[in-house]
């Protein structure tokens, strides 16, 4: 009988979407695993460089590079950069020797897992939208077991060896203290936070638009803007903009567990996980679906929210005349807010993350007692 420690190989990169559903795997495999032997494989040069090892984990670097749409310049290198890709990814899989790889979408995803079942690793696939990518629907060909968050994305993948788990999020989105989260925010007892997110790039539509409503939002003495703006965009609001007793504006919110527990409402995307997050944290929002997503999954997931009353959806047309009655319509209907809260976490999946993780670990121990 094999009595070595799991050994587990994780691989998501790119976006937060990607990245953050993974590295809740990883934490929910050592907590139930506190031996195992978790690692990651990711890009250099996206989110995952830095999330992984903040995170406590190792990353070894694997080359990965898509398709550009539009550029046939662009695209003379990429097969080059896919073959290396893949060397290096099957180089990384002899010297590691996974008993199962695990990916959660991403460019990078494709030649790790394409590497472990070439050598004959088990795999296991996340898939957090109801149109998977593809990557996922790729690789979901050759995977043991795919892990989905909704029922349409059963289109895309072998049904045989689908499962319904919800998106995982990591356990701090839960544990954070609102008491704590208001006091690090400088929050009164009586204040309503609005927390603004357009993602970790930022987002030019819902930026013009807080940017033109904030005047009337903060003439509400209660109201408080926490507004993340996106690397792309910081400098140029925060300087247009200008300071406000009452606002706050940063780059990118690297702890988001406090910002849910200190928000009255958020304004944001629709993005999978986003949606996955606001669930388990019972935040009311306001959605507003990217135009500009593959078969336009964001305005499925926004519709899913608002249908289960957890969530008003406002589409990007209507950001510029509607967005500011929306919000303080609902800031000012205290009843329709704790709705949203009730119905935000009776559709929660919370423990998402501990049931894939123990579907890895099953994997790893049949692997290694093969």
């Amino acid at each position: 009988m094999n009595t070595r420690a799991p050994h587990i190989l994780m691989v998501g990169g790119g976006t937060g979407g990607h990245v953050y559903p993974a590295l809740a795997i990883a934490d929910a495999v050592r907590a139930l695993r506190p031996d195992a032997q978790v690692v990651f494989a990711g890009t250099q040069d996206r989110l995952e460089a830095r999330a992984v090892p903040e995170a406590g984990y190792a990353l070894h670097p694997i080359t990965a590079e898509g398709v550009h749409r539009g550029s046939v310049t662009a695209n003379l290198t990429v097969p080059v950069r896919m073959m290396r890709g893949l060397l290096q990814s099957w180089r990384l899989v002899g010297a590691l020797e996974p008993d199962v790889a695990v990916g959660t979408g991403g460019y990078v995803a494709g030649p790790v897992l394409l590497a472990a079942w070439l050598r004959g690793r088990p795999l296991l696939i996340q898939e957090q939208n109801a149109y998977a990518g593809l990557t996922n629907r790729v690789l979901a060909r050759l995977a043991s077991r795919i892990h989905l968050a909704f029922e349409d994305a059963r289109d895309w993948v072998p049904d045989e060896r689908a499962v319904m788990s919800g998106n995982p999020t990591r356990r701090t989105l839960r544990e954070a203290d609102p008491a704590e989260a208001r006091a690090a925010y400088n929050l009164p007892d009586e204040a309503q936070m609005v927390l603004v997110m357009g993602g970790s790039l930022g987002s030019a539509a819902i930026n013009g638009a807080v940017q033109r409503h904030l005047p009337a939002l903060l003439e509400n003495e209660r109201v408080h803007v926490v507004w993340q703006t996106g690397t792309r965009y910081h400098d140029t609001i925060a300087r247009e903009v200008g300071a406000h007793p009452r606002l706050q504006i940063v780059e990118y919110i690297d702890r988001m567990g406090p910002a849910y527990a200190a928000a009255t409402l958020a304004v944001c995307r629709a993005g999978a996980l986003t949606c996955s997050e606001l669930l388990v944290t019972g935040t009311p929002a306001v959605l507003v679906p990217s135009p500009n997503v593959t078969a336009d999954h964001q305005t499925k997931n926004a519709r899913s929210m608002e249908q289960a009353g957890a969530a008003t959806v406002l589409p990007e047309p209507e950001l510029e005349t509607r967005l500011g009655t929306q919000v303080t319509g609902l800031l000012d209907d205290p009843a329709a807010l704790r709705d949203m809260t009730a119905a935000a976490r009776a559709h929660a999946r919370p423990d998402a993350a501990e049931t894939i993780a123990r579907d890895v670990l099953t994997l790893a121990d049949h692997y290694r007692s093969s």
